[in-house]
């Protein structure tokens, strides 16, 4: 593209942006306020209105067929759907479409008060219906020319997204991947191609006839000195601050008035361009190769993008984690002081803002703090935030812009439900230069829904292939120019864009379903961790501690004191009781995790005596899990519905010392009672996992000791299946 048709394309495209944007814009989304009216329901309460809106859709769009272009002809006429073989065509796809249905109802009930098992839940109605919708004319958000309206939905998502996460909407950027893998992938390309491209513009510099008059460029090191950048060192210049490296392409045009033409010479130098391979001649053995740190708790992601992106699943540097399962400062620190030493540049530094099976969050603000420091002793890096799962609980915190109106039920106030530590990360979340979050986790939408956002938008042009040294502006009438995906559904966009038009992304929406979400995990930890009973053939250890088993030298008194206050006045309590009671609201703040996920693990009573074998009480789990979880099966479409699922639905994970490390795995063995012996063996536990927002305000009440009676009912079953009695 030539520096004038370039030119054309973004005055063309920033003229449709300001004519959609009054439609489009979410900042000013109405936003509701009655939960009720959001999800299909439990027993499909609202099926008559789900059932009115897909209805209306297709009717628009089959208006919209008849419409456009009137004189056209048909081309199935009435004397064809008169003979036998249209008729016989659309009996069998009755029948397929009935024997699909049939197969559908043994898929995972996720929308159920009892479904604990995974990251994910009932989906909302605007959700749903914006998918469908757009989803009748398949747009394709790979360009702006087949997705005209949803690649702007697209663009009015990423701008919500960001401001969710505390970003200015001015000057950041965010679109939406397929996934949290992609959108974490994105990240640890930008921010590779980041750290390493003053290399190249240094090396175009000096060898570059166009670029002669940026000899003169200087740049601010992290010292605050100021040096010629074709002068610096390698380790230098793969040691610049993030912002002074987007800073470049605008410098050097409006400094040295070179055109885009000239800077794209640059390109050839990348090692977007060139490969590491043949790069690392720039590097002239002074730079070792580049590593990611991340917590043990990371996604599975975090290695595939090592591998996928040439770095090295070696190259991972694995920052352990405490009894909490957050990442240690102090061994992240001792991880960048030994890069440091070695002049290992760090490509990325992640912090996990909801880990993936115990939702905790590493201390973000901490890890910041910990960037500046090291910035000042010459080693810079980008700090991204895996919020996939956690960043939509940032509504939470957000102020309501809908007062709730007509009929509402007594609830807990959302901004009670996240701690204090919770509260200071979240806080902290846009000084990240990078975040991913996923609106088909905690956004409720259909998949695949899934987002990245930039602190400063120009980072995006880090992985523009054929352009990534252009200045773009606010040009992305195709989003997909700054992403990995190729093809990909405009619906996504459309169903995640009417879903936050309709809920809103503060306390009044988002945060009031996760604030109910978060309320009724802690009410689940409170009764799981106070089920066993005297007299039971089981003991049940929660990974998330209690607050008197987080201070050191605790008396067990104490602790057992705090169980018994659990089990006395925050289990057996309605919601509203609760709320009367304001030294119970202040413990239940503090229980459980982080966010939504809690894990446990059982034991099993042998002849009135605690088991002390591992692998024992590793069986029983795993029983647990295996009985308590849907299987890929085949479906006999004759068998009932109810005969199909389990009564309760977790899932299971182990910890691996080799991976959490043996101080937390160990002291999750000891107080779990088999503190010794296999000590190379993964300890099994299982994860309730809860996204319901009306679990506990059910037309009949509480539904939680239903859920502990299931639990309750299975384990005492898999302890006889282990143990029977003769």
């Amino acid at each position: 593209m030539t520096d004038h048709s370039a030119t054309t394309t973004r005055a063309l495209f920033a003229e449709a942006l300001e004519r959609y944007r009054a439609d489009f814009d979410l900042a000013d989304a109405p936003g509701t306020s009655t939960l009720a009216a959001w999800f299909l329901g439990p027993r499909a309460e609202n099926q008559g209105l789900l059932e009115d809106l897909v209805l209306e859709a297709v009717r628009a769009n089959a208006a919209d067929r008849r419409e456009l272009y009137p004189h056209d002809p048909a081309y199935v006429t009435d004397e064809m759907k008169a003979t036998d073989g249209y008729d016989q065509d659309v009996k069998t796809l009755r029948a397929e479409f009935d024997t699909l249905l049939k197969s559908l109802r043994s898929s995972v009930p996720a929308y159920s008060y009892r479904f604990q098992g995974h990251m994910n839940w009932d989906l909302t109605i605007p959700g749903i219906v914006g998918y469908f919708a757009a989803m009748l004319t398949n747009p394709n958000n790979v360009a702006g020319e087949a997705s005209p309206v949803t690649t702007m939905l697209e663009k009015a998502v990423g701008e919500d997204l960001c401001r969710l996460l505390g970003y200015d909407v001015h000057t950041s950027w965010g679109h939406i991947t397929c996934d949290g893998t992609v959108a974490n992938l994105e990240a640890a390309w930008s921010s590779r191609n980041l750290t390493y491209h003053p290399v190249a513009v240094a090396e175009a510099i000096r060898r570059e006839h166009d670029l002669t008059a940026a000899r003169k460029l200087t740049v601010p090191l992290p010292d605050g000195t100021e040096h010629l950048l074709a002068d610096l060192t390698p380790w230098q210049l793969v040691n610049l601050r993030p912002e002074t490296v987007l800073d470049l392409p605008s410098r050097m045009r409006k400094e040295y008035g070179l055109t885009d033409t000239q800077l794209a010479l640059v390109n050839k130098y990348t090692i977007q361009n060139l490969g590491y391979e043949s790069f690392r001649a720039y590097l002239k053995d002074e730079v070792a190769p580049g590593v990611i740190l991340a917590p043990a708790t990371m996604h599975y992601s975090w290695p595939k993008a090592g591998a996928v992106l040439g770095i090295g699943r070696d190259r991972l540097r694995t920052v352990p984690v405490d009894l909490d399962a957050r990442a240690v400062l102090a061994a992240r620190r001792e991880l960048l002081e030994d890069c440091l030493r070695k002049q290992e540049p760090v490509l990325l530094d992640v912090a996990v803002i909801g880990s993936t099976e115990l939702s905790a969050v590493d201390p973000l603000a901490g890890i910041l703090d910990l960037r500046e420091e090291f910035a000042r002793a010459g080693l810079c890096y980008p700090v991204h935030a895996d919020a996939a799962w956690g960043g939509y609980f940032a509504a939470v915190k957000r102020p309501p812009r809908v007062a709730p109106h007509g009929w509402t039920k007594p609830r807990i106030t959302p901004d009670l439900a996240m701690s204090a530590y919770v509260n200071d990360q979240y806080d902290a979340l846009g000084r990240a230069d990078s975040i991913s979050i996923d609106p088909h986790k905690a956004g409720y939408v259909p998949y695949p829904a899934g987002g990245l956002c930039y602190r400063d938008r120009r980072q995006r042009d880090q992985v523009a292939l054929g352009a990534a040294y252009l200045d773009q502006g606010d040009y992305d009438a195709s989003v997909g120019f700054f992403g990995i995906e190729g093809s990909k559904p405009g619906a996504a966009a459309a169903g995640v864009y009417l879903s936050h038009r309709v809920i809103g992304n503060d306390a009044a929406g988002y945060g009031r379903i996760l604030g109910q979400a978060l309320f009724n995990s802690k009410r689940l930890y409170a009764a799981v961790r106070t089920m066993a009973r005297p007299g039971d053939p089981f003991t049940v250890t929660a990974v998330q501690r209690l607050p008197t088993e987080r201070t050191p030298g605790t008396d067990p008194k104490d602790i057992a004191a705090q169980i018994a206050y659990i089990h006395q006045h925050i289990v057996p309590r309605s919601n509203e009781e609760l709320l009367q009671d304001q030294d119970a609201m202040t413990l239940l703040r503090e229980l459980g995790s982080d966010q939504i996920i809690i894990g446990y693990a059982f034991n099993p009573v042998i002849d009135g005596k605690p088991n002390t074998d591992l692998e024992k009480a590793n069986e029983l789990n795993r029983l647990i899990g295996s009985r308590l979880s849907i299987q890929p099966k085949v479906v006999q479409s004759d068998i009932p519905l109810p005969h199909e699922m389990p009564p309760l639905i977790l899932t299971a994970s182990e910890f691996d010392p080799a991976v959490y490390g043996r101080p937390f795995v160990d002291a999750f063995r000891a107080r779990l009672g088999v503190p010794t012996g296999s000590e190379h063996l993964p300890v099994k536990y299982l994860i309730s996992t809860t996204m319901d927002p009306w679990m506990t305000d059910t037309a009949t009440g509480d539904f939680i000791p239903q859920i502990i009676d299931a639990l309750r009912e299975t384990v005492v079953d898999c302890i006889n299946a282990m143990h029977p009695v003769t």
